[in-house]
């Protein structure tokens, strides 16, 4: 359901990061999120949906808040964002939804932010404090300097439990995930997220030392992906529609010119909302959002990225 917001509140953090809360336009209540949740933000100044991960207390019943980063090297997104999101901008917003779910019925765990890859983790951490479980935050950034958020995490009931890790400081410093990270076990589970470098190390080191795949959560805000590739054939079984997809072509886009539409938003396979069944045909997977075990079942692809060999049977 897409419903309508406006900003209540804006607080410009360190490190080119807006703190932005954002309530009902009508005064309706808040559909209550769960950890690791976000919302689909329409932005129609660039025609853009993006997704932002929600770092208020699940517990919360006022507001949303979420944590925008300004990026340099931003496609439209964040620069509107922080451009347009002044108090009483109104924006459209769908969610929120969770594809970086808390398992609540873990023994320990263990949550990883790096930059604004913290914004999921102060959510869970509430949640987790609210729960009594047992957890450590690591917060990842380049200095204290551009560390969002201390304001709030110094000010929480779970602060003794919040590690800061900054590139700036001595070795003993920074994260060092051999020291950090608890030894594997089956009711240990550790989330991960934050610029895609950062992720990769933590996520492949800690399944180096054991932690189970399934016990390792991650969400990728962007990632670097290769659109281009051979082209290859495209059978819609339900329409009947079959689009040769060109070499510099997404699946999306091809199909969309023959009027069939996938919604597509964050157009670099990272929030699964383009998520199609497959019903033959070898994938070429370049998305961040399925795990191995789906990848390896072949039967979805995200149709903003990810391409084919030959030719696939969408049940579309």
């Amino acid at each position: 359901m897409t419903q309508t917001f406006t900003v209540s509140n804006r607080v410009d953090d360190r490190g080119n990061i807006a703190r932005i809360r954002l309530t009902p336009e009508d005064g309706s209540g808040l559909p209550l999120p769960t950890a690791g949740a976000h919302l689909d933000i329409y932005l129609p100044e660039v025609d853009l949906w993006r997704q932002y991960s929600l770092c208020s207390d699940p517990a919360e019943t006022a507001f949303y808040e979420i944590g925008v980063l300004k990026d340099p090297n931003s496609r439209g997104g964040s620069e509107a964002m922080h451009r347009l999101a002044t108090p009483g901008a109104r924006f459209k917003i769908e969610g929120p939804r969770n594809h970086f779910p808390l398992d609540e019925t873990a023994d320990h765990s263990v949550l990883i932010g790096g930059g604004i890859g913290v914004t999921p983790m102060i959510a869970m951490a509430a949640r987790l404090h609210a729960l009594g479980k047992a957890f450590t935050l690591h917060y990842c950034t380049r200095s204290a300097e551009v560390t969002a958020f201390t304001d709030t995490l110094c000010a929480a009931p779970f602060a003794e439990r919040v590690v800061y890790h900054f590139d700036d400081q001595d070795a003993d410093q920074k994260l060092d995930l051999e020291r950090d990270l608890p030894p594997a076990a089956d009711g240990t589970h550790l989330y991960v997220c934050g610029p895609q470098g950062f992720m990769d190390w933590v996520i492949s080191t800690a399944e180096a030392a054991g932690h189970q795949p399934q016990n390792v959560h991650r969400e990728y805000f962007s990632a670097d992906v290769e659109l281009s590739g051979d082209s290859f054939d495209v059978e819609c079984a339900q329409s009947g529609v079959t689009v040769t997809v060109g070499a510099d072509e997404t699946i999306a886009k091809a199909l969309a010119k023959e009027g069939v539409m996938i919604e597509v938003k964050c157009e670099e396979g990272v929030c699964g909302t383009c998520m199609t069944d497959v019903l033959s045909g070898e994938i070429e997977h370049r998305d961040q959002f399925l795990t191995d075990e789906e990848r390896e079942d072949g039967d979805v692809i995200m149709a903003c990225c990810s391409r084919g060999k030959g030719k696939l049977v969408l049940d579309i």
